[in-house]
């Protein structure tokens, strides 16, 4: 097998999730509710019964880079909200890490998603508010982008790599 640098699988993973927002926008998200109109901005992104999504390696990697082209301030500070998320919600990386849900720490008041144009996690692309069942993205949509995801990260990584709570990988990235 051919391996990829970290920035070059960085460079296909934005393409891929390009594309697969591109999807989502103009397939399935004419049929939901506009983030911008709803009355409680972000609230799907601070539900902390609500949030659990999981990211790879290669994600963590993303977002570490969309953070590292904020002012350093700004990097404290959404690395503090990383560790306090960590701590305040018990997060582990054992056991069924999929019920272990949190308030994202990337989400700014006023602000929104502040990884959102190159290291928005492929669960976040695919949410929307959508008042019909019929209307979701399908599940096989998402499992195949997820698929293409691991693959990625086999490529560049050489070797399976976890999903981890996605201030546990931003943390282990960091570190």
């Amino acid at each position: 097998m051919k391996f990829l640098s970290e920035k070059k699988a960085l460079e296909k993973l934005h393409k891929l999730k390009s594309g697969h927002q591109k999807t989502i926008s103009q397939t399935y998200e004419t049929n939901a509710k506009s983030c911008l109109t709803c009355e409680t901005q972000g609230a799907c992104c601070l539900d902390a019964h609500f949030v659990n999504i999981h990211i790879t390696k290669l994600e963590a990697a993303a977002i570490h880079k969309t953070v590292a082209k904020l002012p350093g301030a700004k990097q404290a500070e959404i690395y503090q909200r990383v560790d306090e998320t960590i701590e305040k919600y018990d997060l582990t990386d054992s056991g069924d890490t999929f019920s272990q849900t949190f308030a994202c720490p990337l989400f700014e008041k006023g602000t929104g998603c502040l990884v959102h144009a190159e290291g928005k996690p492929l669960p976040c692309i695919q949410h929307a508010c959508y008042e019909n069942m019929e209307d979701l993205p399908p599940d096989q949509l998402f499992m195949d982008q997820e698929l293409l995801i691991h693959n990625l990260n086999i490529k560049t990584y050489g070797r399976k790599t976890e999903w981890l709570s996605l201030p546990l990988a931003i943390k282990k990235k960091r570190d």
